[in-house]
């Protein structure tokens, strides 16, 4: 595999910002590591981090780039801080940055599909958030998501002080004053629109540890699938919201991607 670490400026966020890239890489005379690599534009998972991560915590608190060695595929880690993948009412416009600009650059940089069929989206907590709003938001770009331990029901935990891994102010600074419940930020309306106007969705993986606080409103949003009658692969068990869980889970997100032969 190659490893890569971009610097670069954006234009959308007007300020320079990171990300991590593995890249495919046909080996085999590298110790314990058997690389693929395929002839096209490599197919590409997005992998985003949560609430007190950067782009760097999955190569540093996983073996994401040994997992994904024989698999062929690309993996991109971008870093959007403490954003919640949000236009901010009060800072950078981390949405259109990780839905516009990051897919242009990072294609521009590397050899990456641009069907949908070879593209993927996945992420932890507020990634897992992220990775459903991209889905959800733009279900035309990507062929599967996948949430692990994600903030599925963001009105819950706006208001729940048990869940609430922010501040009012910070909460505030990112999103307003505004309520959250049916509006482009809430995962729960955009799940319903879908329904209504009947949309065709990517394959959707939703996981979440038994004892992690974010439990309760990954049952909710189960719940919602099951009631509009959208497919969804939901696995759960004992678990906290800690690496180990995602670590072992990120290992079943690889397995059940439909990644295509190139």
């Amino acid at each position: 595999m190659a490893l890569i670490q971009c610097q670069f400026y954006s234009e959308v966020l007007g300020l320079s910002t990171s990300m991590n890239v593995i890249l495919p890489q046909a080996t085999r005379s590298q110790i314990g590591l058997e690389g693929k690599q395929g002839t096209g534009p490599h197919p590409t998972l997005y992998l985003l981090h949560g609430l007190s991560d950067d782009d760097s915590t999955w190569l540093r608190r996983t073996s994401i780039e040994r997992y994904v060695a024989s698999l062929g595929i690309a993996v991109v880690m971008p870093q959007v801080h403490r954003s919640f993948y949000t236009d901010m009412e009060q800072g950078a416009a981390y949405w259109t940055f990780i839905s516009e600009e990051l897919p242009t650059l990072a294609r521009s940089f590397f050899p990456l599909s641009a069907k949908r069929e070879g593209n993927f989206v996945a992420g932890l907590s507020m990634g897992g958030y992220g990775a459903f709003k991209l889905a959800l938001r733009h279900p035309e770009r990507f062929a599967a998501a996948a949430s692990l331990s994600g903030v599925m029901d963001l009105h819950a935990a706006r208001i729940d002080p048990v869940v609430q891994p922010m501040s009012p102010a910070e909460w505030r600074h990112i999103f307003g004053q505004d309520e959250i419940r049916g509006t482009d930020h809430d995962l729960l309306e955009l799940l319903q629109r879908h329904t209504n106007l009947g949309t065709p969705l990517p394959q959707l993986y939703q996981c979440c540890g038994t004892e992690d606080f974010l439990y309760e409103g990954n049952q909710t949003f189960r719940e919602a699938c099951n009631r509009a009658g959208i497919p969804l692969t939901y696995e759960e068990g004992p678990g906290t919201h800690e690496w180990g869980y995602w670590d072992a889970k990120i290992q079943d997100v690889l397995a059940w991607l439909p990644i295509q032969e190139h």
